[in-house]
């Protein structure tokens, strides 16, 4: 498994951009499906983006498509999630994780399902005011 320190959170008014980066300490880091999560106070945590092993495949909820871009960089362990048209309703802690499950290490897809990513950051609170 690896270890996901996030950055990048904070303050910023409705329309404007937000990068937050994760960065991975490990060996192996291609091998890792990535995911941004997200949860709002009294909210379940859901699935923001996601990016498979290799890059080539991702997934954005309905809620952010078009306005987030997710990446990363297995060179340099880093995923990132840049966030721009930003509204009062994307507030909430962001939270990195890593999947190590072997099945969608090899079809090179991206989870969807919570539970299948094992390895989580602390989290970085982006606040949108309005």
């Amino acid at each position: 498994q690896v270890q996901l320190v996030e950055s990048g959170g904070g303050l910023v008014q409705a329309g404007g951009s937000l990068r937050l980066s994760c960065a991975a300490s490990g060996r192996a880091f291609s091998n890792y499906a990535m995911g941004w999560f997200r949860q709002a106070p009294g909210k379940e945590r859901e699935l923001v983006a996601g990016i498979s092993r290799s890059g080539s495949s991702t997934y954005y909820g309905d809620s952010v498509e078009g306005r987030f871009t997710i990446s990363r960089d297995n060179l340099k362990n880093t995923v990132t999630l840049q966030m721009t048209s930003l509204k009062p309703e994307d507030t909430a802690v962001y939270y990195c994780a890593s999947s190590s499950s072997a099945l969608y290490r090899a079809r090179d897809q991206v989870p969807k399902w919570n539970g299948v990513y094992d390895s989580w950051g602390q989290g970085t609170q982006v606040t949108v005011s309005s």
